[in-house]
């Protein structure tokens, strides 16, 4: 029997539960046997053959859950470190991202599966736009089934209109033969609505109706959706609780209200809408209209590939924004309304119910899927006291302070060190689609492209190049 399935007992931790109660307990154990979650308690009694994982001096906590990366782009991470929003959509969706073949593809989804459970998330959301064709959507499955990881693929093809792509015999044989039975934990279809009044979009919507699946969608994304897209979609009945809305962040009232009123969630990337220029992060208006929320990382072409890193600058912006308005009206805040606890919520029950897998993971309760987290670091000075759990996780520890992840009940980093992963493998494939980049583009549009210029002829104020439609309701200036 092999460690993988052997029982594992996590032993003397502190422990986040993130149940309805949000119960922690101080020196407890967590028993997994059969894949799932057996038993949370103190001084549990664990089958002879167990695995036991000594977490004293750290927290034990459920798998933290990413519900939009565009995980194909991570083979250009740090490439895009001071682009405009702009700017990634010349790079991406005018001009180089075209070049990228099937084998790009699947380095990319690659590395980005082996960071995510790196860093101790445990489910993440593909947004994979570049879904250029069948063999680039095999290839970005095949990646994530080849990584010990809980994967769901939102399909996309940003050169092609969802209408036509969702509709063609390709897309539905992709979905017959990877998708419907297949190894993946879910499947989305992933497309934006630009808010032309002809709704074209409707035909991709009904694809998804009739597969039953999810509807994720970059909403509220300045220069790009608008309260137009919510409009549509809401007048011909095509919100309701599964569809994500991701960034969200120009939105009116009146969308805020439609997304609420269907149960809709939104998928809040701090970082991105930070740097890049979606809008404001926009959890103090969600908290304002009671619209659940979730954590994602969008891409590592501009920022890093984990929630620590989402979890602390979200706490830090909704409290900046708070702050700011106070002072406005000179006033001062004297208590902070978003809380650690809430940023954790978010990062890990939070995405568990936007994906509607809240049965499954998100927390740590019998029953559950056993995607558990331990972060332990003896020899960081960082790591003691622990004193505030939830605060600590926000704003003290980090990735390299993630000791060990389970999937499912499987082992899939110990003591610090990823179990069952060729990282040699995945750093030539990367490599290679490096080298083919910067081939294909030549050195000096390859250095141009960290800055690049914005082709007045090609860009307009709609950045979706297969439709005609401009809203004209945003400014593009260089």
């Amino acid at each position: 029997m092999s460690a993988n399935d052997r029982p594992v007992i996590f032993r003397n931790g502190l422990v986040l539960t993130m149940d309805d109660s949000h119960t922690v307990l101080q020196d407890a154990d967590v028993l997994v046997v059969d894949g799932k979650i057996a038993s949370v308690g103190q001084g549990l009694t664990a089958p002879d053959d167990a695995l036991e994982i000594d977490a004293s001096g750290g927290i034990v906590m459920p798998g933290m859950i990413d519900t939009h990366r565009h995980m194909w782009q991570t083979a250009m991470r740090g490439y895009g470190a001071d682009w405009t929003l702009t700017q990634y959509f010349v790079w991406y969706y005018l001009e180089s991202g075209k070049l990228f073949r099937p084998e790009d593809m699947y380095a990319g989804n690659l590395l980005s599966a082996i960071e995510a459970v790196d860093s101790g998330v445990t489910t993440t959301v593909d947004w994979s736009h570049g879904l250029q064709s069948a063999d680039h959507a095999d290839a970005a499955v095949d990646a994530m089934e080849s990584v010990p990881g809980r994967f769901v693929l939102a399909y996309g093809n940003i050169q092609q209109g969802p209408w036509e792509w969702s509709t063609s015999p390709q897309f539905m044989d992709f979905y017959r033969r990877r998708i419907d039975g297949g190894k993946l934990a879910g499947f989305q279809m992933a497309f934006d609505v630009t808010g032309d009044p002809a709704f074209p979009e409707k035909a991709a919507f009904e694809v998804a109706r009739e597969l039953g699946a999810a509807v994720t969608t970059h909403a509220g994304v300045w220069g790009a959706t608008n309260d137009d897209g919510i409009r549509l979609m809401h007048e011909n009945g095509f919100m309701g609780p599964n569809n994500v809305y991701v960034h969200a962040a120009t939105l009116n009232p009146d969308s805020y209200n439609r997304i609420a009123a269907t149960g809709g969630s939104v998928s809040v990337s701090t970082e991105s809408e930070q740097s890049a220029g979606q809008g404001y992060p926009p959890t103090w208006m969600l908290r304002k209209h009671g619209i659940p929320v979730s954590l994602s990382m969008d891409t590592s072409v501009w920022w890093s590939g984990d929630l620590f890193s989402a979890m602390r600058t979200t706490l830090s912006a909704d409290r900046s924004r708070e702050h700011l308005e106070a002072h406005s009206k000179k006033e001062t805040v004297t208590h902070h309304h978003l809380r650690a606890e809430q940023v954790v919520e978010w990062a890990t029950r939070g995405g568990a119910q936007a994906l509607g897998m809240d049965a499954q993971v998100g927390a740590l309760t019998p029953g559950r899927q056993a995607d558990v987290v331990l972060i332990k670091n003896d020899d960081s000075p960082a790591m003691f006291p622990i004193l505030n759990p939830y605060g600590h996780v926000v704003y003290q520890a980090q990735r390299a302070d993630v000791h060990t992840v389970l999937v499912g009940g499987r082992v899939v980093k110990t003591d610090g060190k990823l179990v069952d992963v060729d990282l040699p493998a995945a750093r030539a494939k990367i490599e290679a689609t490096v080298s083919y980049l910067r081939d294909a583009l030549g050195e000096d549009a390859w250095q141009g492209g960290m800055n690049p210029d914005v082709p007045e002829t090609s860009v307009r104020e709609n950045p979706y190049q297969y439709t005609d439609y401009d809203a004209g309701s945003a400014q593009w200036k260089n």
